[in-house]
């Protein structure tokens, strides 16, 4: 099962061609599980340009499956210590809420797809977050 980013469902949605859209079309076509989760939600939401973008946008990613963080205050810890242990390798994440998305993968032991640099960046430093492509 693969959590899609929030970097590649705005190039998708945009046409963009790109290796992660182009990997989103194979999860499409092949039937892979996917899904997002909160945060995902409100940041392509946020993007809306209108209220007619706004509530479709809304209708196709009610749809999908969503994944939660599962250990209330605790995930926030744990988000907290993987910024901490990638600041220690001298990696700076910039988004609260790209560790709050990697952490939603981890505990749910999903692939990320992604194409956000700090992803990567984490991924030096995070050796239990997957990626998908």
């Amino acid at each position: 099962m693969i959590l899609v980013d929030t970097s590649v469902l705005i190039d998708y949605l945009k046409g963009i061609d790109n290796p992660a859209t182009r990997s989103l079309d194979h999860i499409l076509e092949m039937g892979i599980p996917f899904g997002i989760n909160e945060f995902i939600f409100q940041e392509i939401l946020q993007g809306a340009k209108t209220t007619h973008e706004f509530q479709k946008l809304k209708d196709y990613l009610e749809t999908l499956t969503f994944y939660s963080l599962r250990s209330g205050k605790e995930s926030y810890e744990r988000s907290a210590l993987m910024y901490f242990n990638c600041r220690r390798k001298g990696i700076t994440i910039r988004s609260t809420i790209d560790l709050l998305i990697a952490q939603t993968a981890i505990e749910n032991e999903l692939y990320l797809l992604h194409n956000d640099n700090d992803f990567t960046n984490m991924g030096k430093a995070v050796s239990d977050l997957q990626f998908y492509g």
